[in-house]
C-alpha cells in the first residue's frame, strides 16, 4: 500500500482535530454534569469512553504531526 501523501495527511489531520474537539466538549459537559451534582449511573462511564477516545486522538494527531514535520 502506497504512503499518503501530504494532502493526505493534512486533511486526516483536520478531521480528527475536529473529532478531538467534539469529543473534549463532550467530555466537558460530563465532567460538569459530575462536579455539579448532576451524575447519573453512567455518566463516570461514559465520561471515561470519552476520555479514552481523546487520548488515542491525540496520539494519532500527534503521529500524523510528526509524519508532516519529516
Amino acid at each position: 500500500m502506497a504512503e499518503p501523501n501530504l494532502e493526505d495527511l493534512r486533511t486526516e489531520l483536520s478531521a480528527l482535530e475536529a473529532k478531538e474537539a467534539q469529543l473534549s466538549a463532550t467530555r466537558k459537559r460530563l465532567q460538569d454534569q459530575i462536579d455539579f451534582g448532576f451524575e447519573s449511573g453512567t455518566t463516570r462511564e461514559r465520561e471515561r469512553e470519552v476520555s479514552d477516545e481523546r487520548q488515542e486522538l491525540h496520539r494519532r494527531i500527534e503521529s500524523i504531526r510528526e509524519r508532516l514535520a519529516d
